[in-house]
């Protein structure tokens, strides 16, 4: 039995590999843009649980008997999500709006066990973002590092220095919350430790 992670996320491998795991990597090969427009009505950190579940069950079937991990982030603030930046001008422009201000980070999960048990949750974290210079913006889209995260930064690497402060779990802002795998885990009555 391994886990196997339906993403290509390095910060989501990385995490697992660091607490222990060498996950299986089968990214899913889903239209977020189309799945997201399913569930645009429904509240922020579900709307996160739905692209998750549906990264989760895209590759599940490849995989029978192991525990398959499913995730997406993105981040509320001003009362709109926002995903990937994608490129370094709108890199720019979403950190010279969200310099100085407090958003939430929802990270959804799915966790479907071996047996087909399935559990989907959201992990919310409040992110408050330093007052950045402009030249630190440009210096850090520059980067590349935030194209390709959630809300435009890292809390792992160079955009460590640009957070202020977060409010909840730390690897649920990197992209995977270890303590909501734990229960999941726990629920269908396995042990992080069978997967060390």
């Amino acid at each position: 039995m391994r886990i196997v992670l339906a993403s290509s996320s390095p910060s989501r491998k990385k995490l697992l590999c660091d607490a222990g795991v060498q996950p299986v990597i089968d990214p899913a090969d889903i239209d977020e843009d189309a799945v997201f427009s399913t569930c645009s009505h429904l509240p922020p950190e579900q709307q996160v649980a739905v692209l998750a579940e549906n990264k989760a069950r895209a590759v599940a079937g490849r995989h029978p008997g192991d525990v398959i991990i499913g995730g997406d982030s993105m981040l509320l603030i001003n009362g709109v999500l926002q995903g990937k930046p994608k490129t370094v001008e709108t890199t720019i422009e979403r950190w010279k709006n969200q310099r100085g201000t407090t958003a939430v980070l929802h990270t959804g999960h799915c966790i479907i066990g071996p047996q087909g048990q399935t559990v989907t949750r959201t992990s919310s974290t409040t992110i408050r973002f330093g007052n950045v210079s402009d030249a630190d913006i440009a210096a850090y889209a520059r980067s590349k590092e935030p194209l390709w995260c959630a809300g435009a930064f890292t809390l792992e690497a160079i955009g460590g220095w640009f957070i202020d402060s977060i409010e909840g779990d730390p690897s649920g802002v990197i992209g995977l919350s270890l303590p909501l795998v734990r229960k999941a885990l726990y629920s269908m009555g396995l042990d992080v430790c069978d997967f060390f």
